[in-house]
């Protein structure tokens, strides 16, 4: 039996974000954009009301939500405004391979920190030259007896500036690959840890996105994630946990560019009538309102097969690929609808439009997904693996 309906935690945990996000988000949203400054408040106040961290279970001082109830926040913060949810939502990208493939120590040091204190950890994992091919990275990680020490620099950090500290992934042997990657907790107060610059971005102008050094950084071999060279399979493993929720950010965004099209058709005149009675609009307004929906559906499932302790590979690939598209798509249309009175800032769907690009391009791009729901469908035995719990 298919049942959507959600429990009653389920639509609190969604009217809590939603309160948020129109009350402490869209207010500020437009002018965050403008002046591409950090959230300081929002994040303080999202940490406060418990919007960050949802996954890092009760022992380590988080609520340990399961994951369709991180999407239904994730689209309402992504509705508010999606480079706020971005840098809201980051740390849950930064603490999956801490949850998956730490230590018992590891996972009460460093996780516990996010939830005692507004900290922010991030995901280092692409490079200059290494982003869809991982392979290709040349951050290297080499063991001197009880500690590893790494070099090389990661760029297109989300939350780099303000973290406490990074998942880094590194190259433990130069010669093997992606068979070559390991996983390391690093401390952003180390000697060698340097933020280069903040990147200056089209859209999700909220958000902090920085590049990252590693000179000569010496870490405890303890802070190695699971297995020597198994870093990758921890790094896809996370990626299909953080998908659902990336996606559920991308509906949010398009349903909020919905409303305010739907919105601004049924007001401006032309003809003698509402745009919204022509039916060149009507067209349009019932595309973007099936690519929402259907977009929250695929979210659902990516979210509920992980809650059920089953493998999503293909799911969350379906979810994040049609998501980050169509909210590419439906923000493009609203300006349409809009008319030129789109492609002015003091309207708000050239911002949405703006934002909506990154969906195509972070955490796997549009393409990549393609070619991992490519490979699953024609392997579909892989598709009905279980999911692996550690690595």
């Amino acid at each position: 039996m298919v049942d959507f309906t959600l429990t009653d935690e389920q639509k609190d945990l969604r009217e809590l974000a939603r309160d948020f996000a129109t009350k402490e988000m869209r207010p500020v949203a437009w002018e965050y954009d403008r002046e591409s400054t950090w959230p300081a408040d929002v994040m303080q106040k999202a940490w406060e009301v418990g919007l960050m961290n949802t996954h890092i279970p009760e022992e380590y001082g988080g609520p340990g939500l399961d994951y369709l109830s991180g999407c239904l926040i994730e689209e309402e913060l992504g509705w508010g405004c999606s480079g706020m949810g971005t840098s809201i939502s980051c740390n849950g990208l930064a603490m999956t391979p801490v949850l998956i493939g730490g230590s018992e120590d590891t996972k009460k040091k460093y996780l516990s920190m996010l939830t005692e204190e507004p900290k922010l950890a991030s995901f280092c994992l692409t490079e200059p030259g290494a982003g869809s091919d991982v392979s290709g990275m040349r951050t290297t990680a080499t063991k001197i007896g009880d500690k590893y020490v790494i070099n090389g620099s990661k760029c297109f950090i989300t939350n780099g500036s303000h973290a406490s500290w990074y998942t880094v992934y590194a190259k433990t042997d130069k010669d093997a690959g992606h068979k070559g990657i390991s996983a390391f907790v690093v401390p952003r107060d180390l000697d060698g840890v340097t933020v280069d610059k903040k990147e200056d971005k089209l859209g999700q102008r909220a958000s902090n996105t920085a590049t990252i050094s590693f000179n000569d950084v010496e870490i405890p071999a303890e802070n190695l994630l699971g297995e020597e060279n198994q870093g990758f399979k921890l790094a896809m493993m996370t990626l299909d946990r953080t998908r659902p929720g990336v996606s559920a950010s991308a509906t949010g965004l398009a349903r909020a560019a919905l409303e305010f099209a739907t919105g601004y058709a049924k007001e401006r005149v032309q003809f003698g009538v509402p745009i919204a009675m022509h039916q060149a609009i009507q067209f349009m307004i019932a595309d973007m309102a099936t690519k929402v929906h259907a977009s929250r559906l695929l979210v659902w499932q990516s979210a509920s097969l992980l809650d059920q302790g089953r493998r999503n590979t293909l799911e969350s690939s379906h979810a994040k690929r049609f998501a980050a598209d169509s909210a590419m798509e439906v923000t493009t249309d609203a300006v349409q609808v809009y008319g030129g009175y789109g492609f002015i800032r003091e309207y708000p769907v050239e911002k949405l439009m703006r934002d909506a690009k990154i969906f195509q391009l972070y955490e796997g791009t549009s393409q990549i997904q393609r070619l991992v729901i490519a490979r699953e469908t024609l392997m579909p035995s892989r598709a009905v693996e279980p999911a692996a719990a550690t690595v």
